[in-house]
């Protein structure tokens, strides 16, 4: 299936039903007082997140919606049924953006939470409710409001436990691959992976967790360069990042200065992304002689200063890649206890997730504005054609294991 992380839809609330101008006319009753009724409210649509759909597919192929109109008020204090409520399914994960006034309306990012993206009209009063002692007769209504109508963009976040980091051709997309039923392109050249890419790990029968390849950032990748905005949004809610370095590049650069390099750009970026856990994983050792191994990865250990932990693997054969996806589930599930047993670190968790998206708003406005001379809100695409941003669909399958 197609992985879809971005779309633009248009969305209409319901109209107000009018209400109705009627008196009550009925044999034996002379002067029969008003008897109009009031029309039903329109429909709101609501967003509805959902944890069976991972892609804004869909939404590419079906862009309009619209709920319900209320229906007119009717004599004998009849009041019009009111619009049904129009609940679109998004996948958890995604943000909402009017695109005409650049709000931020809301984040969907649990399962089953609504959010009103558009309120329905209110109903027309009929003429009962002008009756009074001075006017026995009123023949005032008032009309049904129209419902709210807006323009919105669709952004998600690839909902990932692990995401990979590293520069082009680290072997990202080969780890995944090595681990996951995921099957990336891999080729012997930088920039083979341009889209995002989904993969489930399993170990035994009940346990995985999901991994994100992220395409390769390049340096400038915090100011906009090679697409770096769009790639490093969705590390923002991976709870773990494994920053994959190649240690023999064919190209004969300093592993270090690569690693170091990523390392700016996430601080540059959003400085509570960097802060983030992030192990150290050295790539292709298969390429370097067997008694040199252990000094090259001492070495790169060495100057970068590097305290946490680190695993030592060649994608390519498999080799030491299940111990570093056995860590990483050990891992996940001691951090999903912590989180479950603590309330107060749960609220600490999710107000970093939140200043992570704040320094990644910011971080994409202050571009824009230099590139632009002007403000505005996180886009990927902008206006004119001449932008670096390109708006063509970024599909990629996602293959979950059964």
């Amino acid at each position: 299936m197609q992985f879809v992380d971005e779309a633009s839809v248009h969305v209409a609330a319901g109209k107000g039903g009018n209400g109705c101008l009627s008196f009550r006319r009925e044999k034996y009753v002379a002067k029969g007082g008003p008897d109009g009724g009031d029309g039903g409210d329109g429909g709101n649509v609501i967003l509805v997140g959902d944890d069976s759909l991972n892609t804004l597919i869909d939404f590419r192929y079906q862009r309009r919606y619209r709920a319900q109109n209320g229906e007119g008020g009717q004599g004998r204090q009849c009041s019009g049924k009111a619009g049904e409520h129009l609940f679109i399914q998004v996948p958890v994960g995604t943000t909402v953006i009017d695109e005409d006034t650049l709000e931020v309306l809301g984040d969907i990012t649990e399962i089953g939470q609504e959010l009103i993206v558009a309120q329905g009209g209110r109903r027309g009063l009929g003429n009962t409710r002008f009756k009074s002692s001075t006017n026995r007769a009123p023949r005032k209504t008032t009309p049904g409001k129209l419902g709210e109508e807006r323009n919105l963009r669709f952004e998600m976040k690839v909902m990932a436990d692990v995401g990979l980091l590293g520069l082009p051709n680290a072997g990202k997309s080969t780890f995944i691959r090595s681990v996951s039923a995921a099957k990336p392109k891999v080729a012997n050249y930088p920039f083979t992976t341009l889209v995002p890419n989904l993969g489930v790990v399993k170990l035994g029968m009940h346990k995985h967790f999901v991994m994100a390849d992220i395409p390769g950032l390049i340096e400038g990748a915090s100011e906009g360069a090679g697409l770096g905005f769009r790639f490093l949004k969705h590390l923002t809610r991976a709870r773990l990042l494994l920053h994959l370095v190649d240690v023999a590049p064919f190209d004969d650069s300093d592993p270090v200065e690569s690693a170091q390099a990523i390392i700016r750009e996430l601080e540059q970026y959003s400085p509570t992304l960097a802060e983030r856990p992030r192990w150290l994983v050295l790539n292709k050792l298969d390429l370097i002689p067997e008694d040199e191994q252990e000094a090259v990865c001492e070495r790169i250990i060495s100057e970068l200063n590097w305290d946490g932990p680190v695993f030592r693997i060649s994608a390519i054969g498999n080799e030491g890649t299940q111990d570093v996806c056995s860590s990483v589930m050990y891992w996940i599930d001691e951090q999903r206890e912590l989180l479950a047993e603590n309330p107060e670190l749960a609220e600490e968790e999710a107000e970093m997730r939140e200043r992570m998206e704040e320094e990644a708003v910011a971080r994409v406005e202050a571009y824009l504005e230099r590139r632009h001379g002007r403000k505005a809100m996180v886009r990927d695409e902008p206006e004119d054609d001449d932008d670096d941003f390109d708006d063509d669909d970024y599909d990629v399958e996602v293959e979950y294991t059964p």
